[in-house]
């Protein structure tokens, strides 16, 4: 079990807030769980607290009496900017807002590989690269990871910005092989994350083990996070079912996969 005696779980609701909850009490001996929507079954441990992110207010209610937070709400995929804007960017502003005014001290943030989507496959990069985010879902990324740069630099509050691959029951295509990330590994990094004695302000890659890596991850060694699977016992399951790609397609040549290949996201609600 974690030092933190109550912790917050935005996006509770969702699917990685739900994968996160069978931790249990290894996360904290309370847990206050949050998002637009009442979370069902709760246990002995758990409370729930409907908040928009929007609503600083009702952020700052939610986050009243919790010594860390781990941040996994907002919009999941790219959409439509004014969708992005308020959960992705007003809301992790009034996240990290009512940390500071609530005395929060440690805070893990389910960013994103879309901050960095439009790096080569080719290259092997580590978090000291510059953002290159490949779509607005990615620039809300990068703009809340230097956000939570901020807000330790200057407040102090710690944060591992997690990096999340693909975070599924098992890879679905080829990237997948390289991206995956299993369920079982990330409750594994999000405790990995709360242990630590201290991690200051971190970006981690979130994948599993597996034997192909866009990223070089020593940076977050501190966090001793050790995955156990491996996207390739799903490799031959993989192939079979999807195609190569052409190489010179950005969906296949960059790290951030279709995310690369669409474009402006409002454009297709002007076509609607």
């Amino acid at each position: 079990m974690s030092r933190f005696n109550h912790i917050l779980v935005t996006g509770a609701a969702g699917a990685l807030g739900r994968q996160l909850r069978t931790a249990g009490r290894e996360l904290a001996p309370r847990i206050r769980l949050s998002d637009r929507v009442p979370s069902t079954d709760l246990q002995a441990h758990e409370e729930d607290f409907v908040a928009d992110l929007g609503d600083f207010e009702a952020v700052r209610n939610a986050v009243k009496g919790c010594d860390a937070i781990i941040h996994l709400g907002g919009q999941a995929i790219e959409g439509p900017w004014a969708d992005i804007l308020n959960a992705n960017i007003v809301g992790t502003y009034n996240v990290y807002e009512a940390a500071r005014q609530c005395g929060v001290s440690r805070i893990i943030y389910a960013s994103s590989i879309h901050a960095v989507g439009y790096y080569d496959r080719t290259q092997t990069i580590d978090a000291s690269a510059p953002p290159r985010p490949d779509s607005l879902y990615g620039v809300s990324k990068a703009y809340a990871e230097n956000l939570s740069r901020y807000y330790f630099d200057k407040f102090g509050i710690e944060t591992v910005c997690l990096r999340i691959g693909s975070c599924f029951p098992k890879p679905a295509d080829r990237r997948h092989l390289i991206t995956w990330l299993s369920y079982d590994d990330f409750r594994q990094l999000v405790t990995a994350c709360l242990d630590a004695p201290r991690v200051g302000h971190m970006i981690s890659f979130a994948t599993s083990a597996n034997n192909q890596s866009f990223w070089d991850n020593r940076q977050a060694s501190v966090l001793g996070y050790a995955p156990r699977d491996n996207a390739a016992d799903f490799q031959s399951e993989v192939f079979g079912m999807t195609a190569q790609g052409d190489p010179n397609d950005p969906a296949v040549r960059f790290q951030g996969g279709s995310f690369c290949a669409a474009g402006h996201f409002d454009d297709t609600l002007k076509k609607g």
